[in-house]
This record gives C-alpha cells, structure tokens and sequence, in this order.
C-alpha cells in the first residue's frame, strides 16, 4: 500500500500541471483580460476593478486624448501608449506569455501564488482568509448528509416498498426540488428578522467580540452562526445519495451470496453488516471526492452571498469577474489538489471497507 500512495502523489504532480497548463493558456487567449479591466475603469466603463496605476500614468492619459493608440486592447483608444505600457507592466503583461508561464511553474512549486491583480493583497492571505468559511460550510454540510443519507438508505433498502419507503422517497424528492437560495430566503425571513422571528444572525461567521468569549462561548456562537447557512444547503442534498444507497444495497441484497448465506442460517442483520455492507458501500465512498469538492466550493456560493459569508467560492466568482488571473489559477491550483488528495483518500478507504481489495499489486 505504501508504493501505492507513493505512485499516486507523484501523479499529482503531471495532473496539476496539465490542468493549471490548459486553463493559463485558455485564460490568456480569451478576451477581456486584466489590462481591459483597467483600461474600461480608467473609461468609466468598468464593472467595479480597481486599476491602480500611478499618478503620472493617468496624468499622461489628457496628453494622448484624440488619438489613437494603436493598442491590441479593446477600449484603449485616446490612451497615450505610456499609459497602457504602465498598466502592462503593473499586471505583469509587458513579459512574453512564455515567460510568465514558467514563472507561474515555479511559483506554485512553492506555493506562492503572487498578489491579486485587484484586491492589492497576497492571493493565499485571501484564501487563508476565506478557508474557514468554505471549510465550515463544506465539511459539515457533507458530513451531515452522509450521517443521514447511509443510514436512511439502508433502512430504504431492507423495507423497499413498505410506507417508510414511500414518504420517505417523497420527501427528499420534494426537498431535493426546492433550491438551496430559495429556502435560505425562507429560513431568513422566518428565522433571522424577517416577518416572523429573530432567533439566528443574519450575516457573518462570529459575533463581534468572539476573541473575547470563552471555548464554550465560542463555539456556541459559531454553531449558532452556521446552523441556517448549513440547513440551507443540505435540506435539498439528501435525494441523491439516499437513493444511490438504497440503489446499492437492493443490487447487493438480490445476489447469490447473500441467498446463500440465508440459507447457511445467517441472521439478517449479520449478513447486512458483514456481507453486503462492505460491497454496497463501495460505489458510494467513490463518490465522495466530487461530492465534498462541489460542496465545498461551487454548491455555497449563493448561500455565501445570501447569509453575507465571505468565502472561497465568492472569493473565485469575483476573481472571475475581474479577470483577476492569480486569484482563479490559485483557487483552481487548490481545489484540484483537494480533489486529488480526496480521491486518494477514497481509495484508502476502499480498503477499509473491504480488506480484500488491494490496489498494491495495481498501477496507479
């Protein structure tokens, strides 16, 4: 097993590097970069990036007024030539793209992901920053949804059929169909001072003054700050893993091996835990990567924007927005490597579940 995690984490390395090496050069061919964000804001024409550019620059802008300068950039006409060598320069785009490929190589080598182009910050004290949020929405909700699902699953699987198959499959369909932002409206205008009552906050993670709580102080106010935003997104999340459960559990049920252990006097409920157990359980743990990342980053960012919670999946839309390149290709960079640390991790708990499955004798 030991060589086997070996291959996989050296795997990682020509993973990341085909991904972030696709997304660089797609992200420098398309239209409507860093350097038009600035100059439409120097227009007026902006969607919110601050271009910081130096008094002098913009000073010279009346100076090319009238004529054109001949720039390849969209809206650059009347900008002195100076003007946009400065704004390339502030970007780092007064160097050939090969150039500034390889230093992006070497950088993320070492983690150092650069200052946002917009935010005039070092890009992995904005995503320190907002990890606790994306960390708190994703790994409780996740958490939750697994703690309910496989066990409701289960009991579908053993009482197909009967009505607590039924209305059970009734309501998480109903659940599953209300959108995460509609019901977090809902739970806010019942719950956080809207028509109804105010027992949750409305906005933020902490309270003010939490660094002066006690352990217990703090931790029922954080729980107290992230019960609705978490309720929000795992109301509707239970559908599909439900079923996907009970799915495996009736195909396990239906084998010759469990017939035969029935047969051999085996009780039900040893031959559930023992016997189909393991082997229902495999096509759920394989899921768990792309489900924990979707959780983790894009399946919050409405709820972020609802509840006011300032995390990464925010963090990247308005990185997207701005065409702020270090922020998205360091996001990207993570939640690439999360993802293919959890699908490691997933295969390690293959092996847990079933003992005899041994990916040593594989190549990775």
């Amino acid at each position: 097993m030991a060589s086997y995690i070996a291959r996989r984490l050296l795997l990682l390395i020509p993973t990341l590097w085909a991904i972030i090496t696709i997304n660089f050069f797609i992200a420098q061919i398309a239209p409507g970069g860093p350097v038009d964000q600035a100059i439409a804001d120097m227009q007026g024409l902006g969607g919110g990036a601050v271009s910081r550019i130096s008094g002098d620059a913009v000073a010279k802008t009346g100076e090319g007024q009238g004529r054109s300068s001949g720039s390849k950039y969209r809206g650059a006409r009347g900008l002195d030539p100076q003007v946009i060598a400065e704004i390339e320069k502030r970007f780092g785009f007064d160097k050939p793209i090969g150039t500034r490929y390889f230093e992006m190589l070497k950088n993320y080598a070492s983690f150092n992901f650069g200052e946002s182009l917009f935010k005039g910050r070092s890009v992995l004290s904005l995503i320190s920053e907002r990890m606790s949020v994306s960390i708190s929405l994703g790994l409780w909700s996740t958490l939750i949804i697994y703690l309910v699902s496989i066990p409701l699953g289960i009991k579908k699987a053993v009482k197909n059929g009967s009505r607590f198959d039924l209305w059970t499959s009734t309501a998480i369909i109903l659940l599953h169909a209300i959108p995460a932002f509609l019901f977090a409206v809902l739970l806010i205008v019942l719950f956080s001072g809207g028509s109804f009552l105010k027992i949750f906050p409305l906005r933020g993670l902490f309270s003010s003054g939490f660094e002066t709580f006690s352990t217990a102080g703090k931790i029922a106010d954080y729980l107290w700050h992230i019960f609705l935003p978490v309720l929000s997104i795992t109301i509707g999340g239970f559908a599909s893993l439900t079923m996907l459960t009970k799915n495996s559990f009736l195909d396990e049920i239906h084998k010759q091996y469990v017939f035969t252990a029935r047969a051999k006097g085996l009780c039900e409920k040893a031959i559930l835990i023992k016997h189909v157990f393991r082997n229902a359980m495999l096509i759920v743990v394989a899921g768990f990567p792309s489900a924990f990342v979707s959780m983790f980053f894009t399946g919050s960012l409405l709820i972020e924007v609802i509840f006011s919670l300032e995390g990464l999946g925010l963090l990247g839309y308005e990185a997207v927005l701005q065409r702020d390149y270090p922020v998205i290709f360091a996001t990207l960079y993570i939640f690439t490597l999360i993802g293919l640390l959890l699908s490691l991790l997933s295969d390690l708990l293959y092996t847990v579940i079933d003992p005899r499955i041994d990916f040593e004798g594989r190549k990775a």
